[in-house]
């Protein structure tokens, strides 16, 4: 009777140790990470691993109206809402079409599209850049905003038609026996039902896109239009020569607080919206 209670201990001992150890590695950097941005430098050649005398502020102002980190955060804020809304706008009713109605080829445009998944995205830089030259698109945020919405398509409607399998078709049918279009059976019914689905790729995407780093340098050549990892990359330049390392530690602070914040805020909703995903699927 003993070593049932002491093995079932061990066993999940075994399970946790790797985990709290793998949190450790990953935290411990954030942690000094945000603790820095707080000191000055002379503190953090001083000390650079314990805690500041006291909390300064000064770092976050300089990196705001010295290093244009807020010009950053508003041009990112503009491609991660716009690109989230227009792959939102393209891969819903793709999904149902794909998913619900049968015409010539849907099976081979769904495979299409996942075999997009598998195919890395840095293969397309080159042709994109060019392209987006020729039409006027090259260093314009809304065109940036644009080549993310396609990027993630793929993955969108692969996770969306999951959702919208699972849906009962009876609803549709006797939604069409009331007299709604498929228009409307779509945004009345299917959307309010796929919901689940949608924010939870609508989460991933907007992290996806708050985080990207290299098609934005890329496709953004003027300062002006640098999204927020640009920014850092730019303050993080300034830092060799300046020493300005707190405040290049408040400017990563500033990128990755949103990311924690709504990933905290809606985790529970992403993981159940994977879980039902998997098992719908």
């Amino acid at each position: 009777m003993d070593r049932k209670p002491k093995g079932h201990i061990l066993k999940r001992t075994g399970i946790r140790l790797p985990l709290i150890i793998w949190s450790v590695a990953v935290l411990y950097p954030i942690i000094w990470m945000i603790i820095g941005s707080f000191k000055s430098n002379a503190e953090i050649y001083a000390n650079p691993w314990g805690l500041p005398a006291s909390f300064n502020f000064q770092n976050f102002f300089d990196a705001w109206n010295n290093y244009n980190i807020d010009l950053g955060v508003f041009n990112s804020l503009f491609v991660t809402v716009v690109g989230a809304l227009l792959t939102l706008i393209l891969a819903v009713p793709t999904s149902y079409a794909l998913e619900r109605l049968t015409f010539k080829g849907s099976t081979v445009l769904f495979n299409l599209y996942i075999a997009a998944m598998m195919i890395p995205m840095v293969l397309g830089w080159i042709p994109l850049f060019f392209l987006l030259m020729n039409i006027g698109m090259l260093d314009n945020l809304f065109g940036l905003a644009i080549v993310y919405a396609v990027s993630q398509l793929p993955f969108s409607i692969f996770v969306l038609t999951t959702f919208m399998g699972s849906i009962p078709k009876e609803l549709e049918e006797a939604a069409a026996i009331d007299g709604m279009s498929p228009y409307r059976i779509l945004w009345k019914i299917i959307t309010p039902l796929s919901m689940s689905g949608i924010i939870t790729v609508t989460i991933m995407n907007a992290i996806q896109f708050w985080n990207e780093y290299f098609m934005a340098l890329i496709f953004l050549q003027t300062r002006e239009n640098y999204t927020l990892g640009l920014a850092i990359d730019f303050i993080s330049r300034e830092a060799a020569y300046t020493n300005a390392w707190g405040t290049l530690f408040a400017s990563l602070t500033i990128a990755i607080i949103p990311v924690i914040i709504l990933y905290a805020i809606f985790q529970r909703r992403i993981s159940k919206g994977m879980t039902e995903g998997a098992i719908k699927g």
